[in-house]
């Protein structure tokens, strides 16, 4: 089975990966202290007008990603097919019915007449409204759902839609299940967090443009590179929000467990966590807003979905198609958003 061989492969290249990286930490270490004995000795020259050469940002970027490919290439294509095994199962979830060749989708065969790919979208449209139902108890909320959808239907996009919200639903699982365990961890250590800070701070301001040139160097065109830049932009708002809501429990909570003898793990899932919660879902909100601000940009790199026709009508300037596939994406946006609204819920 390709998701089976996927996974193996993806395996396989993590213990390759951890191999290369002690290998790559030593490099690192030697890296460094020739590069500070450079950096010594052209300081001085560079404040006193004595060189025009100025710091080799550009070129040691370029030395670093090309080092990292050699290296690591067998790790990223395991990762890459551990990925895009995910984003082939949840697409087909989407938008197939059981069958024959279910998962690929090439030659797919419904196994029920009745079941067809067109009553199976209207089926994907029931489960989120009950979804909305669930989370809201609002009927309200799963009206707004069900005339979003349909309207999404009745425009011919909901392929395109499916696969945004592959793109999306995967990068949630990938940023909440790295942002929520480091969001803790850094809460339980706020000198870190100091240090940590910046970096957050620049994976989000630096311009999204810049992670598709790594992507599609180490992941090649397709829907992978365009999750991991997607990824990179995201993660640091379930960080944050993570942090923010386990910092901000009441002391008096947990001086209460902690005077009856309460563990460190009982302490986490008893008090922290459950006061965390509300933070912790206005996280996912940001990672599923952010996410879908990534589909146009990441169809540039030949990741399909909703931001493949906006980039079509860009290129033949069709005015029609743009507005169409850009109120659809305005849709999406609104059905996500009202689905996990946070009220104050604790």
């Amino acid at each position: 089975m390709p998701g089976l061989d996927g996974l193996t492969g993806a395996l396989a290249a993590l213990g390759n990966a951890a191999i290369w990286i002690a290998v790559a930490l030593y490099d690192l270490v030697i890296w460094a202290v020739a590069a500070l004995w450079w950096f010594l000795k052209w300081l001085p020259q560079r404040l006193l007008g004595l060189t025009d050469e100025s710091l080799p940002v550009g070129p040691a970027s370029a030395r670093a990603f090309d080092y990292v490919q050699a290296g690591a290439q067998g790790f990223f294509d395991g990762l890459s097919a551990l990925l895009q095994g995910l984003i082939d199962l949840i697409l087909a979830l989407l938008l197939r019915p059981p069958g024959q060749n279910w998962f690929s989708g090439r030659r797919f065969v419904p196994q029920y007449e009745w079941w067809t790919e067109s009553t199976h979208s209207l089926l994907v449209i029931a489960l989120f409204v009950a979804l909305a139902w669930l989370l809201q108890r609002n009927w309200k909320v799963c009206l707004l759902v069900l005339i979003g959808f349909l309207f999404i239907l009745d425009q011919g996009y909901w392929t395109q839609t499916a696969e945004s919200l592959t793109l999306v639903l995967t990068s949630c699982l990938v940023c909440m299940g790295i942002g929520v365990p480091i969001g803790i961890f850094l809460a339980h250590r706020p000198k870190l967090y100091a240090w940590v800070s910046p970096v957050l701070d620049l994976m989000q301001t630096l311009p999204t443009f810049v992670y598709l040139i790594p992507a599609i160097v180490f992941f090649g065109l397709g829907m992978v590179p365009g999750l991991i830049a997607t990824v990179i932009f995201v993660v640091p708002a379930p960080i944050r929000l993570t942090y923010l809501g386990i910092s901000r429990t009441p002391e008096p909570l947990l001086e209460a467990v902690q005077s009856f003898g309460g563990t460190r793990r009982q302490v986490l899932w008893k008090v922290e966590l459950p006061s965390a919660i509300p933070q912790i879902m206005a996280g996912l909100n940001q990672t599923i807003m952010l996410s879908l601000s990534m589909v146009v940009i990441a169809a540039l790199v030949g990741a399909k979905g909703l931001g493949v026709p906006v980039v079509r009508a860009l290129n033949t300037v069709d005015t029609a198609r743009g507005f169409e596939s850009g109120m659809v994406i305005v849709v999406v946006a609104i059905i996500l958003d009202r689905m996990l609204r946070v009220k104050g819920k604790s």
